[in-house]
């Protein structure tokens, strides 16, 4: 099996493995249909592996090629690592940083601040990767990550922001036409907004509110910015930051006696990263506009 095995190889597989075909691939990585096919024919015959095989769908990955599917992301992020501390080589702050964090948090709440980052330091750029996954610092998949839970590797610097406070909602649209509950149990005469699939946080908020289960919800969603927009349009009652609430005055508060939760928000990023001055200009950025969220 060859050792020295070109990075473009493993670029092509994963483009395949992402799309589904060579076409999609060649796209995607805007190379040409036949350069990502002798990629992929030349990766087979390195690892002595047959890597995918011909459906009426398209290119089926093989057991083999799904056992090496993390493996080669790794080598992406760090090759995607390598490329943004190449670029923020020089005096000051410039280069490319990459910061995720939930769809919410991303969507409402770190825009301005990054917009007042970008008018600061206008040679940086900003990558910004909304999801739910942790993505892991460590293998470079980000620079900066806004998470829910406390960080737990050593490598990692971490700040803690505070706890972001979460309670039931309305819109005055919904009120109007469907009233007040009074208490937890009036919550049972109401289009409740919930998850479809259980998580950690799901089952944290169960145990917290009497009667928060899959079974009484009006209508169902994983998906937090969904789940947002349908407490604004007047669908229902569900659950929503308190902070993000409080900027729309139609967005009532229910129940905050009786039923209130919080998420612990930390930012981290590498400590290789500390001295960097892209990540610290952007590390320190987040930490002040998140601060002010969270009050």
């Amino acid at each position: 099996m060859a050792s020295d095995i070109s990075w473009e190889l493993y670029r092509s597989f994963l483009g395949v493995l992402d799309e589904g075909s060579l076409s999609g691939a060649a796209r995607a990585l805007g190379l040409t249909q036949p350069t990502v096919g002798r990629h992929v024919a030349a990766l087979e015959k390195s690892l002595r592996l047959a890597l995918f095989t011909r459906s009426q769908i398209g290119l089926m990955p093989t057991e083999a090629a799904q056992s090496l599917r993390g493996f080669a992301e790794s080598m992406r992020s760090t090759a995607a690592s390598l490329e943004r501390a190449a670029t923020s080589q020089g005096t000051g702050v410039r280069g490319t940083v990459r910061v995720t964090a939930s769809d919410v948090i991303g969507v409402e709440v770190l825009p301005p601040i990054i917009a007042t980052l970008r008018d600061q330091h206008p040679e940086l750029t900003v990558e910004l990767v909304l999801t739910n996954r942790m993505q892991d610092l460590l293998r470079r998949e980000a620079d900066i990550a806004v998470r829910m839970v406390r960080p737990r590797q050593a490598l990692l610097v971490a700040r803690r922001i505070g706890r972001i406070k979460l309670g039931l909602h309305a819109h005055q649209r919904y009120l109007d036409r469907y009233g007040m509950p009074r208490t937890i149990a009036d919550l049972e005469r109401h289009a409740l907004i919930g998850y479809d699939q259980p998580t950690a946080f799901v089952r944290n908020a169960a145990k917290a509110l009497s009667g928060w289960r899959r079974e009484a919800f009006a209508m169902r969603t994983d998906s937090d910015l969904a789940h947002l927009a349908l407490i604004r349009a007047g669908a229902g009652i569900g659950i929503c930051q308190t902070a993000i609430a409080r900027r729309d005055d139609s967005l009532v508060w229910l129940l905050p006696k009786q039923f209130s939760l919080s998420m612990e928000t930390w930012i981290t990023m590498h400590e290789d990263l500390r001295n960097s001055p892209r990540c610290r200009a952007t590390f320190d950025a987040l930490v002040e506009g998140l601060q002010r969220h969270v009050v």
